[in-house]
Formats: structure tokens, C-alpha cells, sequence
């Protein structure tokens, strides 16, 4: 017993902190995780070789393998190529941008990190509003909220789906094929409700719509030999995505190869590439796998199951649409990596226990992916969005994104719990 309450007070403790902002949340996970270390050899739950064995190296390898592939397509232009692009066909007439810009974002989150995705798009779309004379706000917003509700679709568009299809072992094709249809339903949903929440902003007559004509996408490509390069590696590890089960590789492996063939193929400066990876993703992400890990090698989550479990034996589908939207409320108030990690070991228990866990990964992953939107700090996306607006002269508020966002979290969990409902004996 003292074991579990220790480990869950330094499992506890740690998210509060990082919901505080005190301290940076990587410096946060790294204390905890020493932490429990420390204490399981205290108390003799836990050990150094156990805490390694936490670790889902599967997950830290298909995330640095992304990663690479991104740094290497960063400096080419090619990001900046395709919002000044989405700016020129819509000559210049807000609804349009809006629509166009939101695209974009969305379809790069699915196979990109949504962080590194909305950093590129974000000062382009700052210049493309001013050039219209127009507020950049809805379009910062709209991007963050999109791509957190894109990258739902598929195994790498966001880190709870690496987490989840990693621990459940669900391949590509498998999210395609019962995640993606219900993200594209909530995604027409969410794009129809921004378009009415920013009606009034999106009505306004820009004062230099001519402008955006002058504008050569071209112009944006700084290295397009690059570029093409980093696309035909990237496109070739998402077509082997598809059949990776099939071949009885790990995407993790197909991920890192990528990087492997993308580095030898394109010569960088490897100095560069490394200061662009997000290391401190990586590393926070190891330190999450070491606390839950010591969370259940004291036993703190075998209650959790057994208590879900009889609530779930009674009525499955009432638990799967309550888990879709604990999740998201815990998302949007702390941080959708770490719910999820914990929340892993409690679903793997509830399939040991005879429960069918299949339709309930599910339900994780669309309760942490949608419930990011619902404030400021649900995603980092959100936090950059929020940092980059302040170029601006109106930056975004927390009251600003909790009408906008908040309503967004609202419906896009309404859809795709109806959608669970009438999909669950598909969801496997």
C-alpha cells in the first residue's frame, strides 16, 4: 500500500507541476522519474533494469525518425511553399485563405509532428495577413485547432497515436482505416464551426487583396533539390507504413531507415539537423514511460482497471464513450502525452480481464487527440500558436481560445462519440 501511495504522489505531483509551467516539463519528467526510481529501491517495487524496460524504444524510434525527416525538409522552403501557395489561390478573400491555410495544416499534421508543422505555416500566414491588411488571429487558431484535430487521422500525425498503436499494436493501415473516417467527419464539423465562430473577422474586405497575386510560391522554395529529395524518402516510408505489417518490420525501423537512406542521400550539415531535433520530446517522453512504469510496478493501476472493468463488464459502450471524454477533459487540462501513457497499462489490464480492449484504443486515441483543442494549454501546438501570435497586435488570450477552442473540443467529442456508438463493432 505505501508503495502506491508514494508512487502515485510522485506521479501526481509531477503532472501538477507540469501543469503549473513552473518548471520546464521535460526538467519536471526527468525529477519525477528519478524520483520514482529512487523510491522503488526504497521500497522495493522498483529498480533501474525495470525502468529501462518501461521504456517503449518503438515509440522514441518512429518519433526520431519523423523527426530527422522534418529537420531535413525544414530549411528547404518547402513548408512556406505550400502556404504561400494556399495564399494565392484564394485571391486574396479571407474565407478562402482560411479554408485553403486550414487544409494544408491538416494534411501535413497527418504524416507530420503537429508542433513542427504549425511553426512553418504560422509566420507565413502572419505575412500573407498583413499583406491583405487583415487579423492573422482566426487563421493562427484555426491552423493549431486543425492540425490537433488532423493528426488524429493517422499512426504518426500525433504522439498519443505513436504511444497507442505502439502498445496496442495497430499498424498504419489500421488507423486509416477506423480513425481516419471518423476524423474526417469531426474535421468538416470543426472547419463548418470555426467558419461561424470567425464570421464576423472572415467578412471583413481585406484592404490589399491585389496584393497577394504578387506573391511567387517559387520564391518560398529555398533548396528545391532538397526538397524533392526529402519528399520521395518521406513518401517512400509512408507507402511501406501501409504494408509494414506485412513485411513483419516495426514502423519504428521503416522510420528510422528513412532517416538512414534521407541523410546519406542528401549530405547535411549533421550539426544542423541535430539542433533541430526536439530532443526534449524524446527525452520527456522516456521520463513519462519510467514514472507510469514504476506507477504499475507498485500496483497503483491495477485498481483503476479493476474499477473500470465492472463499470465497462455492465455496459461497454457507455465506457467507451465516458473514457473518450475523461480523456478529453484530462487533455485539455494538463497534457495529452501523459494521460495517455498512463492510461495505456489501465486498457491492457481491462483486456486481460476479458474485457474487448479493441474499440477502447480507439476511444483513447479520439478523447486525446480532440480534447488538445479545449484551452491553451491542451497541445503544444496550441502554446506555439499562442507564442507566435504575440508578433501580432491582438495576441491570443486563454479567454480568446476557450471561445473558440473550447466549443471546438465540445463537438468534435460529440461527433466522434456518436460515431463511436455507431461504428464500435467496427473499431478494432
Amino acid at each position: 500500500m505505501t508503495a502506491i501511495v508514494v508512487s502515485s504522489f510522485i506521479f501526481l505531483a509531477s503532472l501538477a507541476i507540469i501543469f503549473s509551467e513552473k518548471l520546464h516539463r521535460t526538467i519536471t519528467a526527468v525529477a519525477g522519474a528519478a524520483a520514482m526510481v529512487i523510491a522503488g529501491l526504497a521500497l522495493g517495487f522498483y529498480n533501474e533494469d525495470r525502468a529501462i524496460a518501461a521504456i517503449d524504444f518503438h515509440t522514441l524510434g518512429l518519433l526520431l525518425g519523423m523527426m530527422v525527416l522534418v529537420s531535413l525538409l525544414q530549411p528547404t522552403g518547402f513548408f512556406q511553399y505550400l502556404a504561400t501557395l494556399a495564399g494565392q489561390l484564394s485571391g486574396g478573400r479571407p474565407v478562402l485563405l482560411f479554408v485553403f491555410l486550414g487544409t494544408v495544416t491538416t494534411v501535413l499534421s497527418m504524416f507530420l509532428d503537429n508542433v513542427t508543422t504549425v511553426v512553418l505555416i504560422a509566420p507565413v500566414t502572419i505575412l500573407i495577413s498583413e499583406i491583405l491588411g487583415i487579423n492573422p488571429i482566426p487563421f493562427l487558431m484555426a491552423e493549431a485547432l486543425l492540425s490537433n484535430t488532423g493528426g488524429v487521422g493517422t499512426l504518426v500525425g500525433d504522439p498519443p497515436n505513436v504511444l497507442i498503436g505502439s502498445a496496442a499494436n495497430l499498424s498504419f493501415g489500421d488507423f486509416l482505416r477506423n480513425s481516419l473516417p471518423v476524423v474526417v467527419v469531426v474535421w468538416l464539423v470543426v472547419l463548418g464551426l470555426l467558419l461561424y465562430l470567425f464570421r464576423v473577422e472572415l467578412r471583413r474586405i481585406p484592404t490589399n487583396a491585389k496584393a497577394i497575386q504578387g506573391l511567387n510560391p517559387k520564391l518560398a522554395l529555398d533548396d528545391p533539390v532538397t526538397a524533392n529529395k526529402g519528399l520521395v524518402v518521406l513518401g517512400g516510408a509512408v507507402a511501406l507504413f501501409f504494408i509494414h505489417h506485412l513485411l513483419h518490420v516495426s514502423p519504428a525501423l521503416i522510420a528510422l531507415t528513412a532517416a538512414a537512406v534521407a541523410l546519406l542521400w542528401i549530405r547535411p550539415d549533421m550539426h544542423q539537423v541535430f539542433e533541430r531535433l526536439e530532443w526534449n520530446v524524446l527525452i520527456f517522453f522516456m521520463a513519462l514511460f519510467v514514472m507510469v512504469g514504476g506507477l504499475e510496478a507498485a500496483g497503483a493501476l491495477e485498481g483503476v482497471a479493476e474499477m473500470v472493468a465492472r463499470a465497462g463488464s455492465a455496459n461497454p459502450t457507455l465506457l467507451g464513450v465516458g473514457l473518450i471524454w475523461v480523456v478529453a477533459i484530462l487533455s485539455a487540462v494538463v497534457d495529452n502525452i501523459p494521460i495517455t501513457i498512463a492510461l495505456i497499462p489501465v486498457i491492457e489490464g481491462l483486456g486481460a480481464a476479458g474485457i474487448d480492449a479493441g474499440p477502447l484504443w480507439w476511444a483513447l486515441v479520439f478523447g486525446a487527440g480532440f480534447g488538445g483543442n479545449g484551452t491553451i494549454i491542451g497541445s503544444t501546438a496550441n502554446v506555439v500558436v499562442v507564442s507566435l501570435s504575440e508578433r501580432t497586435r491582438r495576441p491570443i488570450t486563454a479567454v480568446m481560445w476557450a471561445r473558440h477552442g473550447l466549443p471546438v473540443m465540445v463537438v468534435a467529442c460529440l461527433v466522434s462519440s456518436v460515431m463511436y456508438v455507431l461504428l464500435m463493432n467496427w473499431l478494432q
